[in-house]
């Protein structure tokens, strides 16, 4: 059911199309978890470590791919707030055209990349195999990933944050599923893990453009619908590039932390895979707080609403900090048992480190919930630039904690590196949306 957030309280709207999403996106954390779990107890710890590698390249594709159809959904959302149906429909055929050229053209150039890409980030030889594997068999099935963050980027955008999250639910039982039969059946290691990966996406993408498809008479594209205006395909560019280069740029600060841990040796990899699981799970009340903003911001724009706007954003921030502070209780008191999930009780040394990881990093959730909530809001309005360079500032903080703090410090030093990025991302974010607001109401 599509969502008018034009109208009604600010809180109750977020809140509504929140829920769904977090509750999605659990789910989502879940079936990557189960991966971790039946590699690392049942692959072995080497092969936990050599998908844990590949998770910086990974994220950099798919970074690459959120941030561009990311930002085609903000022309879809302003026109569905401004009631311009024939834009809407104009919006969602040329997001479809400009998608399917982009993943074609980051396939192929991916698939070129990857061992460079793992030489860059220092993978030890004893893990390189199982990483070479992993990510090549997800890098062919990327197409599934975009397919359903279009679908989903699409039916968010007119106020439905709750059917793509069926069909990603579903797409975890049915990963679960066949990660238990291609890795303990089938006996297929690493490259089990991520055909199960590639096959539950790809079920969630394909149910997902159906239903659009189908339900909505407004997203019933006939021919004509793609006589489109060369406006529309422009405008999508302006928001997608710099967002796809602000989310590939905090990609590639993660990829150079990822090879500052790799220098470390193959169970601080471990660890940090363990903590890092714990901490995107954790995340996602505060990532979902930002995504439900997007469309509640992109919506009110196209109505030149911007009362509402400032109502929500301020709405979503005091969210973000209640929030942050009832996670970082959690995992202090439950981080060994939380850990435990993912490494032996007996390895007693990655179970500290990983601990660490998250003693160091939840404190800081409220600036990372900044960034999301922000930057949203700036970019929902039209205003890219901003966070193309808080994005660009965020990845100089943690190259730069990652590659000194470390010989004074040692390991904790890595630990820092997302906190302090974070810090330093927000601030310019949260500044720029200050001043764009006074800017709006002296006028």
């Amino acid at each position: 059911m599509a969502l008018d957030m034009t109208k009604g309280n600010p809180l109750r709207l977020l809140l509504v199309f929140s829920i769904p999403l977090i509750i999605g996106n659990i789910f989502q954390q879940i079936y990557a978890i189960v991966d971790t779990i039946i590699v690392g107890k049942f692959v072995g710890a080497l092969a936990l470590a050599g998908v844990g590698t590949t998770g910086a390249i990974f994220f950099l594709v798919n970074t690459l791919i959120i941030g561009m159809t990311s930002g085609f959904s903000i022309l879809i959302s302003q026109r569905f707030g401004a009631q311009d149906t024939k834009g809407v429909r104009y919006a969602v055929a040329s997001a479809i055209i400009l998608t399917i050229g982009i993943t074609i053209i980051v396939t192929f150039l991916m698939l070129f990349l990857i061992d460079p890409l793992l030489e860059l980030i220092n993978t030890p030889a004893d893990i390189y195999g199982y990483a070479d594997t992993y990510i090549t068999i997800i890098i062919l099935g990327i197409f599934t990933q975009t397919f359903y963050n279009m679908a989903a980027g699409i039916l968010r955008a007119i106020g439905d944050s709750r059917t793509p999250i069926y069909f990603l639910i579903l797409a975890c039982i049915i990963n679960i599923v066949l990660d238990l039969l291609f890795i303990l059946q089938f006996d297929l290691g690493v490259a089990g893990a991520a055909y199960a990966t590639n096959v539950a996406q790809g079920i969630s993408a394909l149910l997902c453009v159906i239903y659009s498809y189908t339900k909505f008479n407004l997203l019933k594209l006939k021919k004509d619908d793609f006589q489109i205006p060369k406006e529309y395909f422009v405008t999508h560019l302006k928001m997608g590039i710099p967002m796809s280069i602000q989310y590939s740029v905090l990609s590639l600060g993660i990829m150079i932390v990822q090879g500052a841990i790799n220098s470390f040796g193959s169970l601080y990899i471990a660890a940090y895979t363990a903590a890092n699981k714990v901490l995107n799970l954790s995340l996602q009340p505060l990532l979902t707080y930002g995504v439900a903003l997007a469309t509640y911001v992109g919506q009110n724009k196209g109505a030149q609403n911007f009362q509402r706007i400032k109502s929500g954003v301020n709405t979503a921030a005091a969210m973000n900090i209640i929030t942050s502070i009832i996670i970082w209780i959690i995992l202090t008191l439950f981080s060994r048992d939380l850990l435990s999930l993912f490494l032996d009780e007996s390895a007693t040394e990655m179970l500290d480190n990983a601990v660490m990881v998250l003693n160091y990093v939840s404190p800081f959730y409220a600036a990372v919930g900044f960034i999301f909530i922000y930057r949203n809001a700036i970019q929902s309005m039209g205003r890219p630039f901003v966070p193309m360079v808080s994005g660009a500032m965020e990845l100089t903080a943690r190259i730069i904690v990652a590659y000194t703090l470390p010989s004074w410090i040692g390991f904790a030093g890595i630990c820092l590196a997302d906190p302090i990025a974070w810090i330093v991302g927000a601030i310019p974010l949260i500044i720029a949306y200050y001043r764009e607001m006074n800017k709006i109401f002296k006028h």
